[in-house]
């Protein structure tokens, strides 16, 4: 069979035309294209090109008052409205860190950024829209005020990307790496995870003796970590949202984390996803690409971090949750006693 000529930008632009209602990544997995490619098919009418750099796009975020942010993997939508500030440029990992817009930035994997405009019946709504070597979009920023609309046109005027071609060049999506892990290092793996003093060390330990997280789980046991129904989801969202704890939600990809910190309170099931539809704060989750769900325990300094962690059929990390602990209040007991109540995972047995 003769290999199939790639799209062009008309005929993408047509396509878009012909389904007005699509997502852009839904349209872009149904033409075969990545959804970079979709956006850059704009390029000259709805979408202008910009430098991709961290730097960069903080730069503007920063100037464009109240926003959206958007991070998401294949299962999980995070979406928080607040301000961009306090950004801390890094070679190997930046960060933004405010109190609603938290994330951490790996700039090797913002490689074409857009300025975005999409009109419907209802609105115009603008944007910034930060892609990997593969097309699939690592954060996305959406307007809000009358001021973010200001910034971005005069950014859309005097620091647009001298390229504004309507194609653009991509890699191959890299695979979520396998679930690795070691036996011959258990012993290791279990005395030096007893010795940490804070989370960040559990990945330099697991890189060390040739292992990955999920691959360190399934071998650690007790107390490290317990294998939890992946049914139990929904049960840990439900006991937070009804208890009005604090707690720090992780989704992310490889070029970015958004991180939410607080309580949810309005949870919605729609089909397959598990929706938290506050007024700003916004999670929707695949429940049913839940493959594996752990609570694991990490000593720090100050105590055990308990957090649940999610992963899909690949290996892929969906999420993590942690209690909260701030000053004048610590939510870390009662997140506690909502995983103590979640169910563990039970083994079919084998019928021979």
């Amino acid at each position: 069979m003769a290999n199939q000529q790639p799209l062009t930008s008309v005929q993408i632009r047509a396509a878009y035309l012909e389904n007005p209602k699509t997502r852009e990544r839904d349209l872009a997995h149904k033409l075969g294209i990545s959804e970079a490619a979709l956006i850059a098919a704009h390029c000259g009418d709805q979408a202008t090109r910009i430098d991709a750099h961290p730097d960069t796009v903080m730069g503007l975020a920063q100037r464009l008052g109240e926003v959206m942010a958007l991070t998401r993997n294949e299962s999980c939508v995070h979406e928080k409205v607040g301000v961009y500030d306090n950004y801390h440029p890094g070679g190997h990992a930046a960060m933004v860190l405010t109190a609603d817009i938290d994330l951490r930035i790996f700039p090797s994997h913002w490689k074409h950024a857009f300025l975005v405009e999409k009109h419907t019946d209802e609105q115009m709504r603008r944007s910034v829209q930060v892609f990997d070597a593969a097309g699939d979009a690592v954060h996305k920023i959406f307007l809000r005020t009358p001021k973010g609309h200001t910034v971005w046109e005069d950014f859309r005027r005097h620091g647009a990307s001298d390229n504004q071609s309507q194609t653009i060049v991509t890699t191959a999506r890299q695979p979520p790496e396998a679930p690795k892990a070691d036996i011959t290092n258990l012993e290791t793996l279990r005395k030096e995870w007893a010795r940490m003093t804070d989370t960040h060390q559990f990945m330099r330990l697991t890189s060390k003796l040739k292992m990955n997280r999920l691959g360190a789980y399934r071998i650690a046991g007790a107390p490290f970590v317990r294998s939890l129904s992946p049914d139990a989801v929904d049960q840990a969202l439900r006991a937070v949202a009804a208890d009005g704890i604090e707690v720090m939600i992780f989704t992310g990809n490889r070029g970015c984390i958004q991180i939410h910190t607080g309580p949810i309170e309005t949870l919605r099931l729609m089909g397959p996803w598990q929706n938290v539809m506050d007024p700003r704060f916004n999670l929707h989750l695949r429940g049913d690409h839940v493959a594996e769900l752990w609570a694991v325990e990490k000593p720090t300094k100050r105590g055990i971090a308990l957090s649940l962690e999610a992963f899909d059929s690949h290996g892929a990390l969906i999420f993590q949750i942690f209690g909260v602990r701030k000053e004048g209040r610590d939510h870390r007991a009662a997140w506690a006693d909502i995983i103590a109540d979640l169910p563990e995972l039970v083994e079919q047995e084998t019928v021979s």
